[in-house]
């Protein structure tokens, strides 16, 4: 399928809404953006799903930020750039490190239910963290009680207009600049141009593209897809952070995450043989960075030939351990297991997408006119490898940037986006049309057997022969979610293995079984990439024309 993305319709009426700024993705980057943005300016907030549909609110850790008095942001500094294995930018760590505090204090006022005792807000440790610096809110339910909380304060407490169940096809552009998106309603099947002077991708990560992964099914990399098609840089795909504590049974649609915060609470990693083994691997035991607790867990499922080790929590009081992980204890629950009196099966599942557009320390990405914050940007602050609970605090960081760039970019525009006008193709169909399905199943095999957690030049040179035999095969009778969620991430799979081939080191959570080591003199570098001009989206999506 050449040209697998033109959008057309069959004679429907095509809607048309316009904002000052359009808002793509309903999780804490998008919310904390709309909020902020409708102070001033006329916003749209568009989400695939539902607010309660998202990563932010399956997120069971909490935010990380120098709030105690024994942290510092130049602390959280240090363990940011030392997890990130070398490929962080300093710049903009520090802008994370110090204008986050801030940030979750302003976002305590819109969220009550932050965990405090006598008063004070609770601080825990996870991995890779020198101190207890992680707050959460309803012990692991940070991310339910925070994005409950910012979709609630955009319904009553602003004047964000919201759109639930919109899928975005693509961006639109006009010479090169972004002036808002096409979307697809999937309650009516409509599609509406929402043109606007701003736009912000806040979509979230791609965890579907592997099939075994703690994100929810929407989490399909559409962002990162359009962004690319539409000409904006993308880099360091190929870092995709597995989280070691992944529930390992059968029958989940999506794998339960077995919270971080309980080893920084005291559980230990076990191999089959009831051995505690992380202690001969680093000396920060089970509190090393993922990365390092991936590798070690790997290793000993290789030697005793099994899919995954144990979490040992026994030790633990069992009151407390329920009253303290109520979302992990439910989880565990439905699957006939107890943290208080068994050992629970985990292993490696994908979780979090390091990579994605690229932007500097305003959110600005290389098209202008668009913006990107949260899991579907590339700011440079998690570098080769995320450090714990720093992904929430970097989408109200970089949101709330964005928003203060904002009076710089429209006031300088000189054009009103409201005079254009676009044309879409009329739809044409294959009669043989492909099945999504069954090709969404070959693209996550391929991803989960060859572009996994440890790889290997030969299988990622076979993998991008398959993907790419596969994107040459499909037809489509017509196009709808399934279609586009499928091509997006068709675009992801392609552009992650291609970059893993490309990094011949093991560094962060990119690990080569072939290439083993770390590589300073050759790979302490990003791999970005971009569409050449021709192929880009506009004159895809429509014809653009000034009236």
């Amino acid at each position: 399928m050449p040209r697998p993305y033109i959008a057309s319709r069959s004679g429907e009426p095509l809607h048309r809404r316009t904002f000052d700024v359009l808002v793509l993705g309903g999780g804490i980057a998008g919310l904390t953006a709309a909020i902020a943005a409708a102070r001033r300016w006329r916003v749209g907030l568009l989400t695939k799903s539902t607010f309660d549909d998202t990563t932010t609110f399956l997120a069971q850790g909490g935010i990380a930020a120098a709030l105690g008095p024994s942290d510092s942001p130049e602390l959280h500094f240090q363990d940011t750039v030392n997890a990130g294995a070398g490929l962080c930018d300093e710049e903009a760590v520090r802008v994370l490190v110090n204008e986050g505090p801030d940030r979750v204090r302003e976002l305590m006022d819109i969220c009550p239910r932050f965990d405090k005792v006598d008063g004070q807000i609770v601080l825990g440790r996870e991995g890779a963290h020198s101190v207890a610096r992680v707050v959460h809110a309803g012990g692991d339910a940070t991310g339910s009680e925070v994005s409950s909380a910012l979709a609630e304060a955009a319904r009553v407490g602003s004047s964000v207009q919201l759109y639930e169940n919109e899928f975005v096809i693509g961006l639109l552009t006009v010479e090169g600049r972004c002036v808002g998106a096409l979307t697809l309603n999937l309650d009516d099947g409509g599609l509406t141009l929402n043109v606007a002077m701003v736009t912000v991708l806040a979509t979230g990560g791609a965890g579907q593209v592997y099939g075994r992964t703690t994100n929810p099914p929407v989490a399909t990399g559409d962002g990162i897809a359009m962004a690319y098609r539409a000409g904006a840089a993308i880099r360091d795909l190929e870092f995709v952070q597995f989280h070691p504590t992944g529930l390992a049974v059968p029958g989940q649609e999506t794998v339960q995450l077995v919270t971080e915060a309980l080893r920084g609470e005291g559980a230990y990693l076990r191999n089959a043989a009831g051995e505690r083994f992380m202690i001969s691997y680093d000396s920060r035991a089970e509190l090393a960075s993922r990365d390092v607790v991936v590798r070690a867990m790997v290793a000993e499922m290789r030697l005793e030939g099994s899919d995954h080790v144990y979490l040992d929590a026994t030790h633990l009081d069992a009151a407390w351990l329920h009253q303290r992980f109520p979302r992990v204890t439910a989880g565990l629950a439905e699957h006939g297991l107890d943290l208080a009196t068994q050992l629970i099966p985990v292993a490696p599942v994908c979780h979090y997408f390091v990579g994605g557009v690229v932007t500097d320390v305003w959110g600005r990405t290389t098209v202008p006119g668009l913006y990107a914050s949260g899991e579907v940007a590339s700011t440079g602050v998690h570098g080769a490898n995320r450090l714990a609970s720093n992904s929430l605090l970097e989408g109200l960081v970089f949101s709330d940037r964005v928003v203060r760039d904002l009076d710089r970019y429209i006031g300088r525009l000189g054009e009103d986006v409201r005079r254009l006008r676009f044309d879409l193709p009329e739809a044409t169909a294959d009669a043989d049309g492909s099945d999504a399905v069954s090709a969404r199943h070959r693209l996550t095999s391929v991803m989960s057997d060859k572009v996994g957690v440890l790889r290997r030049g030969d299988d990622l040179r076979a993998a991008l022969a398959d993907l790419n035999a596969l994107t040459s095969e499909l037809r489509f009778a017509s196009l709808g979610e399934a279609e586009y969620e499928l091509l997006n991430l068709l675009t992801l799979g392609t552009q992650i293995a291609k970059c893993a081939l490309l990094r011949e080191e093991s560094r962060g959570v990119h690990l080569r079984d072939d290439f083993p080591a770390v590589d300073d003199q050759h790979w302490r570098r990003h791999v970005t990439l971009r569409l050449p001009t021709h192929e880009r989206e506009e004159g895809v999506i429509g014809k653009v024309e000034r009236s």
